[in-house]
């Protein structure tokens, strides 16, 4: 597994593997051909089909602003890799190619090539019951494997990434109308925040938890700066279940980060063993792998120890098993901006009855990744971010022209 610091990425949203993974891609296709006189992507299966919902294309055209540069669109083509691959190429003053570069995004903004070796395996044991050996064996908690692994200064960066999801919740809060695209979506998080204020304490938490995950999520559709977790799809997760436990249970921010380095290595596992791609797998990959990594910081800030918090993790996975990504319009906005405010409520409650057992269970948190995997695999096309299906196929908001949603669509 990787450093932490690949998992969660600061970054503008919508979309973690059609903006930012793209973007990065046209970066560094930039730094090697820096001679060349005109450049063109080839964009195909799911980054074609919502690319233009997902501003994959305005994302790529500001790192080559003012150049001769083009984008093809072939939804109905696929590389061999992963749904989400590009085709870069290079060209002289007269028209002749001289660079071709295939790559992938494969989630979480990382990049991947055919054929690549493996990144280095800074954490050596890739399953959790590796991970939960090594805590029973040394008497630790899971954080300190974290620690051991990455070294003092993963707490600096975790820090930084706390601070911008914090900073995601705030703007969220604070901003009213609607969120850019052809749904014209009222942006939420400020009007639950309001009445979440005004009930007693107790009956707050839905409020609070649907609060602040709508305003990271809102950030996030409207191309803010977020932090992924595992994905921008998700992004609004695990820093809503983080916010409402720091304030209800007066925790420090050293507690919090801890929480984080837990979080991570779920996501970790699963981006591991499975993916953390919509592309790939459907929600359940994203939104699913959001309420585990939330599942299991809440279960350690509430007092569990690892085999609850692996428990707690489990069941935020298990309980998502097979959730489709269906966007409507190809924008991050219907049904996954509510996606990540249900997650937030269903991640505190898995930690709730986690707790309230001796961490013992049935299916072990390995297994479950390894039935989303085979769920992902098995489920339709159209069900994994092409927009071809589901509510994306069903649903055409009133007054909506079905020719003038933003997705890519060729259904």
């Amino acid at each position: 597994m990787e450093s932490l610091t690949e998992l969660y990425r600061i970054g503008a949203g919508p979309s973690a593997s059609h903006t930012m993974g793209p973007k990065r891609a046209a970066e560094l296709f930039k730094q090697r051909t820096p001679d060349a006189a005109a450049r063109r992507v080839t964009l195909y299966a799911s980054l074609a089909a919502t690319g233009r919902g997902h501003l994959t294309d305005v994302a790529i055209q500001e790192v080559f602003a003012g150049e001769d540069f083009s984008i093809d669109w072939k939804p109905r083509e696929n590389m061999p890799l992963h749904p989400n691959g590009m085709t870069w190429e290079a060209f002289d003053s007269e028209g002749n190619k001289t660079d071709e570069w295939q790559v992938y995004s494969v989630g979480g903004g990382a990049l991947a090539e055919e054929g690549q070796d493996p990144p280095p395996d800074l954490y050596v044991r890739r399953s959790m019951r590796e991970i939960l050996q090594w805590a029973r064996e040394n008497n630790m908690p899971l954080w300190k494997f974290v620690e051991e692994r990455e070294g003092a200064g993963i707490w600096d960066y975790l820090s930084t990434c706390w601070q911008a999801m914090q900073e995601a919740i705030e703007r969220g809060l604070e901003a009213h109308g609607v969120l850019p695209g052809s749904l014209k979506l009222k942006r939420k998080a400020h009007r639950h925040f309001e009445q979440a204020k005004g009930r007693p304490g107790p009956l707050q938490r839905t409020g609070l938890l649907t609060a602040y995950a709508l305003a990271v999520s809102e950030e996030n559709a409207s191309g803010g700066t977020v932090v992924t977790a595992p994905t921008c799809g998700a992004c609004g997760v695990l820093p809503a279940v983080l916010r409402y436990l720091k304030e209800v249970l007066s925790l420090d921010d050293r507690k919090i980060l801890r929480a984080m380095a837990t979080a991570g290595i779920i996501g970790n596992l699963v981006k591991s063993n499975a993916s953390i791609s919509g592309a790939a797998v459907g929600c359940q990959g994203e939104v699913g792998t959001a309420c585990a990594m939330a599942a299991a910081a809440a279960a350690q800030l509430m007092g569990g120890d690892p085999r609850q918090i692996e428990y707690a993790a489990e069941m935020g996975i298990e309980h998502h098993l097979g959730l489709t990504c269906d966007p409507v319009a190809g924008l991050v906005q219907i049904p996954c901006i509510e996606r990540n405010a249900v997650g937030a409520m269903r991640a505190v409650d898995c930690a709730d009855y986690a707790l309230l057992s001796d961490g013992e269970h049935e299916i072990p948190f390995d297994t479950v990744v390894k039935t989303m995997k085979a769920t992902g695999e098995d489920l339709h096309n159209s069900y994994r971010e092409t927009s071809e299906g589901g509510l994306a196929k069903l649903h055409i908001p009133p007054g909506v022209d079905p020719s003038a949603l933003d997705g890519n669509h060729c259904g």
